[in-house]
């Protein structure tokens, strides 16, 4: 449910052989440039869990394979199915399967074998199978029809990062907390509306449907809209539901600023410079962006040892 660019188009040398560059394509085609987010969304539940200890870690690696092995399979089925689509799209044509470099016969295969390795990682976890089946059916639904349903299509792929949380609070066998759950929710909403306004600009309404339901000017409401309500929850979170004890009303206080300039960047982004509005590329390319996550990330840290290790400020 979400777009790359070709990596095999970078990585692929004239000389390559056959083997090598089909190789390259696979790998293309299950766009480990996106495996970042399942990197960053899944361990979120550390933030809440009481304790970190070896084995949780060890269950919460594991549930990042596995919903890295979910969603490869779901861009693999995505892309056979979309093909013929895709082919009219200035960025996606270029996909290995839209392209014709990977074959509709070997992408199954390498789908089923994808599915195989998803089936055994779950079978020796089996606690974590029900987001992950979720992800599945959802996805199943949203290729075959709810992509094409405007504002029902955005919020589906921002499910799918709903499932990617409660899947760590699952591997982690912690409480979920409610605000965090929002901001993640409606952050992704913003993430998802600023790609179709990409697409919206950039390439046809017949590449995707849903894209006839939407105008820049109900796009740019909606984002300021979850703009606003994102930097609202998790203000909200870091002061009701944080596990920074008695320091939220200032740990809430000293995120203001990053937090709304991290959404002001990404709206100036998306509205002004007419990015793409990929979360991935935004949270990697942009190095204002990155600093300002990083300056935060430290901030965060520091309430959150504060909390637990009071000692360290006696």
């Amino acid at each position: 449910m979400s777009s790359s660019s070709s990596s095999s188009a970078v990585l692929e040398l004239p000389g390559d052989p056959p083997r090598v560059r089909l190789a390259v394509d696979l790998l293309a085609l299950i766009r480990p440039a996106q495996w970042p987010k399942n990197l960053l969304v899944v361990p979120l539940a550390l933030i809440d869990a009481p304790a970190w200890h070896l084995a949780g870690l060890a269950r919460l690696a594991w549930a990042v394979a596995v919903f890295t092995a979910a969603s490869a399979l779901v861009y693999i089925v995505n892309d056979i199915a979309d093909r013929h689509r895709d082919r009219g799209h200035p960025r996606k044509r270029d996909r290995p399967v839209a392209s014709g470099r990977v074959p509709v016969p070997v992408a199954w295969i390498f789908a089923a074998t994808t599915g195989a390795a998803l089936a055994a990682g779950l079978a020796l976890h089996p606690t974590l199978a029900w987001p992950v089946l979720v992800y599945l059916v959802l996805n199943v639904a949203y290729s075959a029809k709810l992509k094409h349903l405007p504002l029902l299509d955005v919020f589906v792929v921002s499910a799918g990062f709903l499932l990617r949380m409660a899947l760590g609070y699952v591997a982690l066998d912690v409480r979920y907390s409610g605000w965090l759950l929002v901001s993640v929710f409606t952050l992704c909403l913003l993430l998802s509306l600023g790609k179709r306004r990409y697409e919206l600009v950039v390439a046809s309404r017949g590449h995707r449907p849903s894209l006839s339901g939407y105008s820049l000017p109900l796009i740019d409401n909606l984002l300021l809209l979850n703009a606003g309500l994102t930097g609202m929850a998790f203000l909200l979170y870091m002061r009701d539901e944080a596990p920074v004890g008695a320091h939220g009303p200032l740990a809430m206080l000293a995120s203001v600023p990053f937090a709304l300039f991290g959404l002001f960047r990404y709206l100036q982004g998306v509205l002004v410079r007419q990015s793409e509005g990929d979360p991935v590329r935004a949270l990697l390319r942009d190095r204002v962006l990155v600093v300002n996550s990083l300056l935060w990330g430290l901030l965060l840290a520091g309430f959150l040892v504060a909390a637990r290790y009071p000692e360290l400020l006696s």
